[in-house]
């Protein structure tokens, strides 16, 4: 664990992660998802009725696109997403005692990958969809969200407090 979060928090990966991420979200998922609204962007969640009609309304075609997408891209995208928010939470925790804060990207991104195989799983096995199979789903869905969120604030203010920690020691450099 330590060599991830060594690697994690260089340079160069928060750099590429950072660019990845973006990417992602700009780019690449609205590139190959195209007119798929997406279950896992749900906020506030779903329920029974409305994942049916959704993927009743993805088509056959529809459905097998983000069967596709969700094992690949949207697999490789939390890996990117959590060694960001690991990398910047490792790398500038104000005390080491906060560095324990990557367990919670990290806890996201599992969610997240759970959340996908629910999903595809409700994909391939359409229209033979449980109440409870869209539960499940549901709940990672929205505790995905929780952690993401969590996630966000938490690097914001871990960098905000870097920020203001550079601040404060060019200012005492340029006193003494």
């Amino acid at each position: 664990m330590k060599a991830y979060l060594e690697y994690a928090s260089k340079t160069s990966t928060l750099i590429f992660t950072f660019v990845f991420t973006y990417l992602f979200i700009l780019v690449i998922f609205p590139y190959f998802a195209g007119d798929i609204a997406s279950l896992d962007l749900r906020q506030d969640g779903y329920d029974f009725s409305e994942v049916m009609v959704a993927l009743t309304g993805y088509g056959e075609a529809g459905r097998l696109r983000y069967a596709w997408i969700s094992p690949t891209l949207d697999t490789l995208f939390p890996v990117i997403y959590v060694t960001f928010y690991v990398g910047i939470l490792y790398r500038f925790a104000p005390m080491e005692q906060l560095k324990g804060l990557v367990y919670i990207p990290i806890i996201g991104g599992l969610i997240d990958l759970a959340e996908n195989a629910q999903i595809v799983a409700m994909l391939l096995q359409y229209p033979d969809i449980s109440i409870g199979q869209v539960e499940w789903a549901n709940r990672f869905t929205l505790t995905k969200w929780v952690f993401s969120r969590l996630s966000m604030l938490m690097t914001l203010i871990v960098l905000a407090f870097a920020a203001l920690q550079a601040i404060h020691t060019r200012w005492q450099n340029r006193v003494s």
